[in-house]
């Protein structure tokens, strides 16, 4: 009584009163989740394409017809130099910190990874100790100052270059590789660096794309550096003209006031919130296959 059959890949299975009871509120509970999320992400579409003529209530306009819509607040910031000059900037340090990043993550992580390397625990103890420790925010903008990168794009991803969370995870990415391929290599005579270039790095791709993706995310976004080591307009990414949309303060000093046309101004500031977030939409489908594998082999030694 109360048991539903049905047959799966040759095998019955019978469901419980219980079991339709538990399918039955995880699937009412995903539904509320997925709600959750999809209401604010509709409402601020909706909201950028709202016209200056529009007169209604909040909740009508998330229903407004499309045909009703209006590309306004996309033309005004498309059309502004100052916007665009801010994306561009946020793309160079995207661009520039992950190369960076993976420039220095990669043979870090690869060290480490090598049984017998010299030095190996003194090394893990110190690139442990900034990840406990923060060192604070006023030493930091001195030394970055001493090096003479105030009003410099580096300065933004440089001090991030380095990741001891995105380290440990592709060290132990690496250690999951059987060391019998380290060692036929090195019977065919080839040295560390050829290991890492022609058999290592090859093997590890999904690792790689997974790490450059924490390291993407976390340099489009960043918002803290740019505040403190860049002052001028000129080289504001687009997180601080995003601040200053946002809030509505200072919004002359970056943008034109001519430029928002018959935009209002809560469509720009909602425009302006998906089109920062295009990039990492596009990115993302291209890196999904490899994610999933890289995260759960990275993270599980052997």
């Amino acid at each position: 009584m109360g048991k539903k059959t049905q047959v799966v890949k040759g095998i019955t299975v019978k469901y419980t009163a219980a079991d339709k009871a538990f399918n039955i509120t995880v699937t009412v509970f995903m539904v509320l989740l997925l709600l959750i999320l999809l209401v604010p992400i509709w409402s601020t579409l909706a909201l950028s394409f709202r016209p200056a003529t529009y007169i209604g209530t909040y909740l009508e306009g998330m229903f407004l017809a499309p045909w009703k819509w209006s590309l306004s607040a996309y033309r005004s910031l498309l059309g502004n130099q100052g916007f665009l000059n801010a994306f561009w900037n946020s793309i160079k340090i995207t661009v520039m910190g992950v190369a960076t990043a993976l420039f220095l993550t990669v043979p870090m992580a690869y060290a480490l990874s090598v049984k017998g390397v010299p030095g190996k625990k003194v090394i893990t103890i110190f690139v442990m100790i900034p990840y406990v420790f923060s060192v604070g925010v006023v030493p930091t903008y001195l030394l970055i100052s001493k090096m003479g990168l105030v009003n410099k794009l580096p300065s933004v991803f440089l001090p991030a270059a380095l990741s001891t969370y995105n380290m440990i995870i592709m060290r132990q990415f690496f250690e999951g590789i059987p060391n019998d391929l380290r060692e036929s290599a090195f019977i065919d005579g080839c040295n560390d660096i050829q290991i890492m270039f022609k058999i290592i790095l090859p093997l590890s791709k999904a690792i790689i794309m997974t790490i450059a993706l924490y390291y993407a995310v976390a340099f489009w976004n960043d918002y803290m550096r740019s505040l403190l080591y860049l002052q001028k307009t000129a080289l504001k990414p687009l997180p601080l003209l995003l601040r200053d949309i946002l809030i509505g303060t200072s919004m002359n000093d970056n943008l034109e006031a001519s430029a928002f046309g018959s935009a209002p101004i809560e469509a720009i500031k909602a425009a302006s919130v998906f089109i920062s977030a295009i990039p990492m939409i596009v990115a993302y489908p291209f890196i999904q296959k490899y994610f999933t594998k890289g995260t759960l082999a990275g993270s599980v030694k052997g």
